[in-house]
């Protein structure tokens, strides 16, 4: 690891002031440097003091925009036993990517005052907190506020899923994707000036470029700054594989992640059930699917409701699962090893191929 430059520094700075804003526990730098003579190297070392005991912590600072970082950091330490717990020091951390690091016991503190920390005599868990200041959006960088926001992923979804809307005009864009219309503009300078595509002067002279990489980007970016707004809510249901014997699509709903792993590839045996809705009458309506099929409110259900983000054409019938973009995303965000293979059967099968076409 390289040593911690300044602004990194300066995010360290402020996590440990806002950790002690919120939680009254106090932090602090004890060492730039750490070598334990297996040629690793660490920026900073941190000692967290809570209930008269320390607690040191190899500092990992980084800016979280998808969830296989938490992965690889917990990975990259795993070696090294006696070391110092890594403790991540990130600009924000949300919600979800909170929940995850808790998944994985991966310690965090972030410039906003949230925090896990865990230890003898040691236990906090902070979430929620937003940046007091517009200043510590700053900490993401340009290219995090620029590229990677909730409405962006959405227009970009649409481009990458019905690649002929690239040179379509705004207004359709706008019908699948449901955002403002002044956002398209925005968003295919945002593409032009990072190099995924090119044109745009003339009517139907735009190019994709780099949909790969596009694809891979979203990929990473739909869980941390799109999937928490989309109201997600769990149930469960009275007996298990009961999602067999329905067409979700009369709900007006489609099926995500493991269900839509095992419909498009016949891979994966679905562990949980993750279902899309879309709006009837301008609204996302629960009651017909929830009352029918006997499912129950249950924050540790295994069933995942979220409302849709796309309007795709209404004159096509509705697929029984969300696009295979979508439902990669979801895989990958979930890190479990199964989800992954079969989230690389869907890109194998349904995305690379339309790569090569664009």
């Amino acid at each position: 690891m390289k040593l911690i430059d300044n602004r990194e520094q300066n995010i360290l700075d402020r996590a440990l002031k806002a950790l002690e804003r919120t939680t009254a526990i106090h932090g602090r730098v004890i060492e730039r440097e750490l070598r334990n003579g297996q040629d690793f190297r660490a920026g900073a070392i941190v000692e967290i003091e809570a209930n008269g005991q320390r607690h040191p912590y190899v500092a990992e600072i980084r800016r979280v925009d998808r969830f296989a970082i938490l992965r690889d950091i917990r990975n990259q330490h795993a070696p090294y036993g006696q070391a110092p717990q890594p403790l991540l020091v990130a600009p924000r951390i949300t919600t979800e990517t909170a929940e995850k690091c808790r998944e994985l016991d991966l310690q965090f503190i972030d410039a906003a005052g949230n925090a896990y920390l865990r230890g003898p005599g040691l236990y906090v868990l902070v979430k929620g907190q937003r940046p007091i200041e517009e200043e510590d959006f700053r900490l993401i960088g340009q290219e995090g506020r620029r590229a990677g926001t909730a409405t962006h992923l959405r227009v970009i979804f649409a481009l990458l899923c019905q690649p002929e809307l690239l040179n379509a005009p705004y207004r359709d864009i706008v019908q699948v994707a449901g955002v403002a219309l002044g956002t398209i503009g925005w968003v295919f300078n945002d593409l032009t000036d990072r190099g995924f595509i090119t044109g745009g002067k003339r009517k139907g002279d735009r190019v994709m470029l780099e949909r790969r990489k596009l694809i891979d980007e979203w990929i990473t970016t739909f869980p941390i700054k799109l999937r928490p707004k989309l109201n997600p809510r769990r149930f469960k249901a009275p007996k298990p594989g009961w999602w067999k014997e329905i067409d979700i699509t009369k709900y007006g709903a489609q099926w995500g992640a493991e269900v839509a792993a095992e419909k498009l590839t016949g891979y994966l045996r679905p562990n949980a059930v993750t279902i899309y809705r879309h709006k009837e009458n301008g609204q996302h309506n629960l009651t017909r699917l929830v009352a029918e099929n006997r499912l129950r409110p249950d924050a540790a259900g295994d069933i995942e409701m979220l409302d849709a983000f796309w309007d795709f054409d209404d004159e096509q019938p509705m697929t029984q699962t969300v696009p295979p973009l979508l439902a990669c995303a979801d895989l990958i965000a979930t890190l479990d090893p199964r989800n992954l293979e079969a989230a690389k059967l869907i890109h194998d099968q349904y995305l690379a191929p339309a790569d090569t076409k664009a």
